[in-house]
């Protein structure tokens, strides 16, 4: 295959197609090196055209706890007290600067991500 910038929907498929051939191939071989630079091409591809967005505050606390296999009971002390915590995870009250310096401590999650603005119920 010829290697060439991903442009069209067509050429991503084709090189989606191409990298499950070669994905398992040696490092250090001519296919191996195609599967990298295929892998980067994609990405590239994905990032401009398919891109995610973050998490919003309380859902990247829930995946980062889900992820260290945390309970609502290991934040007590962190965000407040136990029907703090509730409060917080259930959207019933916004996190307060102090609570996003201790997240970022314990969960080590970014504070920009942190304070980013989300909707509270009532």
């Amino acid at each position: 295959m010829e290697i060439k910038p991903i442009k069209t929907e067509q050429a991503y498929y084709q090189a989606l197609e191409r990298l499950e051939k070669v994905f398992d191939m040696p490092a250090n071989t001519t296919e191996g090196d195609e599967a990298e630079i295929l892998s980067l091409l994609i990405e590239n591809y994905e990032n401009q055209y398919y891109p995610i967005d973050a998490p919003d505050p309380i859902e990247a606390i829930k995946i980062r706890m889900e992820e260290m296999d945390l309970k609502q009971r290991d934040l007590i002390g962190v965000i407040g007290g136990k029907s703090r915590v509730s409060e917080i995870l259930n959207r019933k009250r916004k996190l307060t600067v102090d609570m996003i310096r201790n997240l970022t401590e314990k969960l080590n999650l970014s504070a920009s991500l942190l304070v980013k603005d989300y909707q509270v119920t009532k």
